[in-house]
Formats: C-alpha cells, sequence, structure tokens
C-alpha cells in the first residue's frame, strides 16, 4: 500500500484550485477591458508581460528543483494578472517582468508554494516596484494621450480638494489610474461574479469599503462629506483591493469575525496611510500589515467547541 503524505487541508471536494482560479480571471476581465478602451492597448501588453513572466518563473522553478509542476493550477495567472492590473500604463515592460517573478519566486514559491505564503504575492510585489523605481509607478497619463503625464483623483485629494473627473466619470472609469483600478462598475460586476460563484465571502468587502465610508465620512477633508466619502470610496485601487486582494484565501483570516475584523483593519490603515503617509493611495500597505495579523485574528476568533468552557476544559 502507498501511502501520501502532504500538508493540510485533507477535506477533499468537488472544487478545484484551477477552477477558483479561472473564477477569478473572469472576474477580472471587466475591469481589464475597461482599462484598455480607456488607457490604449498598451494595457494589455503589460498584462501579457506580467503574465508570461509569471508562467516562466514558476515553470522553471519546477524545472530546476525538479518539484510538481504547479503551473496547472493557475495561480500564476492571477498573480500575474493582478500585478498588471495595479500598474499605470506607462511602466517599463522590463519591470512589469521583475515584479512578476519576484511574486511568484519569492513570495509564493521560496514560501512554501500555493496556500503558504504569508503575504499576498501580487500586493507585496507592488510594494517592492514602489520601492526599487517610485517615479515609474506613479506615473499616469493623461486619457487618450500617450506621453503626457496627468494627475490621478487621489492626487488631488491630497491637497486637499475634490478631484476634477465627475463621480459618474469615476464609477465608469473616464480617469486616470492604474490599468485595471479605474472603473469600480467593472471591479463590483467581477465582485458579484465571485460571490455567486461562491469564491469569495462578501464580508471582507462589504467590511472592507464599509469602514472606509464612514471613517472618511466622519473624517473628511473638505466642506461636501458626502461627496468626499464617495471620492474616497471610487478612486485608488479600493475596489480591486477590497474584491480581489484582501479576500486571497491564503492571506485572509478563515473565521467570520476574523473575516469581520480583517476587513476593519484593512479600511482604517487604508484611510490613515491616505491621509499621513508618504504616497496618496494606502491599499498595498493597509493589506499587508492586515495580512501579517491573520495569525493572531484566527487564533482569538476561533469559535469554542461545543461543550468546552472558557480555559479550554471540558463541561
Amino acid at each position: 500500500m502507498k501511502l501520501s503524505v502532504a500538508s493540510s487541508p485533507h477535506i477533499r471536494g468537488d472544487f478545484r484550485s484551477s477552477r477558483l482560479m479561472l473564477d477569478v480571471v473572469i472576474a477580472l476581465l471587466p475591469a481589464l477591458a475597461v482599462g484598455c478602451f480607456v488607457l490604449g492597448v498598451r494595457s494589455l501588453a503589460v498584462c501579457g508581460v506580467c503574465l508570461a513572466s509569471a508562467l516562466a518563473t514558476e515553470y522553471l522553478y519546477s524545472l530546476l528543483t525538479k518539484s510538481r509542476n504547479t503551473v496547472i493550477d493557475c495561480s500564476c495567472l492571477v498573480t500575474g494578472l493582478l500585478l498588471a492590473m495595479t500598474l499605470p500604463v506607462t511602466v517599463p515592460y522590463w519591470l512589469g517582468a521583475v515584479g512578476s517573478a519576484f511574486a511568484i519566486l519569492v513570495v509564493k514559491l521560496l514560501c512554501g508554494g500555493l496556500g503558504q505564503n504569508i503575504f499576498n504575492p501580487a500586493l507585496l510585489a507592488r510594494a517592492f516596484l514602489l520601492l526599487v523605481c517610485p517615479v515609474a509607478m506613479v506615473r499616469y497619463t493623461a486619457l487618450g494621450v500617450d506621453g503626457v503625464t496627468a494627475a490621478t483623483p487621489l492626487h488631488h485629494m491630497v491637497m486637499p480638494a475634490l478631484p476634477e473627473e465627475s463621480i459618474i466619470d469615476m464609477f465608469l472609469g473616464n480617469c486616470p489610474g492604474s490599468i485595471g483600478e479605474i472603473s469600480a462598475l467593472a471591479l463590483l460586476l467581477g465582485g458579484v461574479y465571485l460571490v455567486l460563484r461562491k469564491v469569495i465571502s462578501a464580508r471582507i468587502p462589504l467590511a472592507y469599503l464599509g469602514t472606509v465610508a464612514v471613517v472618511t465620512l466622519i473624517f473628511h477633508k473638505t466642506d461636501a462629506p458626502l461627496q468626499w466619502m464617495l471620492y474616497s470610496l471610487l478612486s485608488g485601487g479600493l475596489m480591486l483591493g477590497a474584491i480581489f486582494m484582501a479576500t486571497d484565501y491564503a492571506t485572509s483570516p478563515t473565521t467570520p469575525w476574523g473575516q469581520l475584523l480583517y476587513g476593519v483593519g484593512c479600511g482604517i490603515l487604508t484611510v490613515l496611510f491616505r491621509y499621513f503617509g508618504l504616497f496618496p493611495e494606502g491599499v498595498t500597505y493597509a493589506i499587508l500589515l492586515m495580512n501579517a495579523l491573520v495569525w493572531a485574528l484566527d487564533r482569538y476568533t476561533l469559535p469554542k467547541p461545543f461543550g468546552v468552557k472558557k480555559g479550554g476544559k471540558a463541561a
């Protein structure tokens, strides 16, 4: 008899990792389509470079280490595409390739592979690229004009002032920004798809977005608190982060209360980074910091088994 020894979880079901990952890719397509339409076809090229780098890194790692080829689980596709969605369309191709390779090799594979990483690979890769080439990571172009830099709505809010774009324009995606973050409508459609497919729970996105809404409404910086709150929700990578990054299985809590506290923590930290941080965006660092606290949230929000009293003693 041949025994197979593997790490947990050992629960078997009809779902496969590849199916979940492909659902995430499908959910990202509306936002990618809007990004390509508004920012130009170079968006597709940036995504292609990131995807190719992620696939090549994972495949070469399996060859060099003579380990099982994990490309088939499609997780590297999700990582590469998510990283590309956080990049400006003007980013150098080599930078996108380096970021994807870093995400797959350093953050994912060297930490044990799928499900073993502590931090979201795409977000930590973005933070790495911001450290290496901060200028290239914040250079955005005006709509329909190549090579002309333009201020994003978040840059206006740092002043502080309300963005030049209308709320409807930002909701639909008619504004400068990263490839996959400009259209809140497209991202929400993708989120609804993931919830209906039971790929993610709505707890984390709702807690995250709700916290940002409440905090920015109370601590607004202009004479129009409601508008300030709406612009805060629609600007930057908040929707992308709340729906697709914060809900990553490996780096988010598993308990219901842990997920709610995790979302609230992400929301509070995002506002703090936006108000007092060096860069106008705070989603990346907020989620990464909460990733580091997931173990504590799972530990202290774990439901007690029936019949067990406080202290771990049986009733």
